[in-house]
This record gives structure tokens, C-alpha cells and sequence, in this order.
């Protein structure tokens, strides 16, 4: 019961973290191997893809009500993403994702960089593209994501919210708004692959997803009462402690 506690108090943490601006599998993720350390790792990511994807779907449907989503962007990298996170889970057990492990803490230095010296990134909804153009970028930057998060994961929300905000111009809370969806998608492609192959453990992740929906709920009203300055600073704070997660796991662990 001890374990299950932490596991709800992890779970709404990142529901609410992830609401916001992604990162939440920062936290949720090593809970689940800390407390649940006899399972399979396989089972506790697909335990995490069940809870995730509630958590990711509130935030996207209270986003929806409340700003819009630029659906044109949207919608062709969510299916993109869709398809791609299939495509990088069947690679991983194929190629094992070492060589990204110590990659990633410098990309996400170099995220993190970029954004606190650019003051103005992200504070205006300026969209750069329209047309096929905007579709063709969609699809690229849907593949890529949902290739990644299939593959290895880390940060894959953050990615999305940063690729949103410099790739097509929009300020940090339409970038987070249009994160979510897109995350919906490639969560339901892993939960796909892991049910089919019974690597997920229904009853923690449905009760954990409970507690990421009630997180997701209170993290998305924070961002839409105070807005992308808000949404910036946080994502900078998650960006700045995945650099440190994920250095430790690769060159220190």
C-alpha cells in the first residue's frame, strides 16, 4: 500500500508537470522502477504509456476548451507521430538506443540555451507557415518526435513544446496546448504495442492515470490563468533537471 501511495503522489505530479510543459515521465518513470524494482522494464513503461495517456488527454481536451489548437498543424504531426512511435519501439529491440543516452543531455543543453537567451521566444502566437508547407513540417516534426519517444523517450514532450514554438511560431501556450496532442498519439501507439505483448499492469496504471488527470487538470488551469511567461519559465526549470537526469544516467550511473 506504502509503494501504491507513492505511486499516486508520483503520478500526480506529472500529470501536472506534463500538463504544463511536458516532462513528467521525468518524474513518474523513475518511481515506477524505484518502488516496483522486481517487474519487468518493459511492463512498468507500458504502465506508464496507461497513465500517461489519460493524464495527456485532459490536458489536451481542457486546452481545446479554453485556446485554440492550430489543427492544421496539429492533427498531420499527430498521426505522423502515430505511426512513427510504432516504428521506433520495433527499431529499439532491434538496435539498442545507447548512443542517444549520452547525446541527450547536450541537445537538451542546447534547448535550454537558446531559450533563456531568446526573451521573445515564444511570447506571441505568430504562426511562421500556412499550406503544404505547414503540413510538410507537420509530418517531419511528427515522424521525428514519434520516432524518438517509440525509441528512447526522455523529454519527448518538452521537445514538442520547444519544435512548436521555434518551427512554427507559436507562443508557448498554444505550443504546449498543440504538445499534448500529439503526446495523446504517441502514447496510444505504445500502450498499443505493449498490451498486444502484456506489458502492462491495468490496475496501477488506471489508478495512477486517476491521479495524472487530477495533475493535468490543475496544471492546465496554472498555464491558461498566467499564461506563456509561465509556461516559459517552467519549461525551462523541467529542461534544466532532464539535463541532469539524463547526464547521470549516462555518464555517471
Amino acid at each position: 500500500m506504502v509503494e501504491y501511495g507513492l505511486l499516486a503522489g508520483a503520478a500526480f505530479a506529472a500529470g501536472f508537470v506534463d500538463a504544463v510543459v511536458g516532462g513528467g515521465g521525468l518524474i513518474q518513470i523513475p518511481a515506477l522502477f524505484s518502488t516496483m524494482a522486481g517487474t519487468a522494464p518493459a511492463t512498468l513503461l507500458g504502465t506508464n504509456k496507461v497513465a500517461s495517456v489519460f493524464g495527456t488527454s485532459a490536458a489536451a481536451v481542457n486546452y481545446a476548451r479554453r485556446t485554440p489548437i492550430a489543427w492544421s498543424t496539429v492533427a498531420p504531426a499527430a498521426i505522423a507521430a502515430f505511426l512513427f512511435a510504432f516504428c521506433g519501439a520495433f527499431t529499439v529491440t532491434k538496435i539498442p538506443p545507447d548512443f542517444l543516452r549520452g547525446l541527450l543531455p547536450f541537445v537538451l543543453m542546447a534547448v535550454a540555451i537558446y531559450t533563456f537567451y531568446r526573451k521573445d521566444l515564444g511570447s506571441v502566437h505568430a504562426p511562421l507557415h500556412t499550406g503544404a508547407k505547414e503540413r510538410v513540417l507537420a509530418i517531419l516534426v511528427g515522424a521525428g518526435i514519434g520516432f524518438y519517444d517509440g525509441f528512447f523517450g526522455p523529454g519527448t514532450g518538452s521537445f514538442l513544446v520547444f519544435l512548436f514554438v521555434r518551427s512554427f511560431g507559436f507562443d508557448f501556450l498554444g505550443a504546449s496546448a498543440a504538445a499534448k496532442v500529439v503526446n495523446v498519439a504517441c502514447n496510444l501507439a505504445a500502450i498499443l504495442l505493449f498490451g498486444m505483448t502484456g506489458h502492462i499492469i491495468w490496475q496501477l496504471g488506471l489508478m495512477m492515470a486517476v491521479c495524472q488527470v487530477v495533475g493535468s487538470v490543475l496544471g492546465t488551469k496554472l498555464a491558461l490563468k498566467h499564461g506563456s511567461e509561465f509556461v516559459r519559465r517552467l519549461f525551462l526549470v523541467v529542461v534544466v533537471l532532464l539535463i541532469i537526469k539524463t547526464g547521470y544516467d549516462a555518464w555517471l550511473k
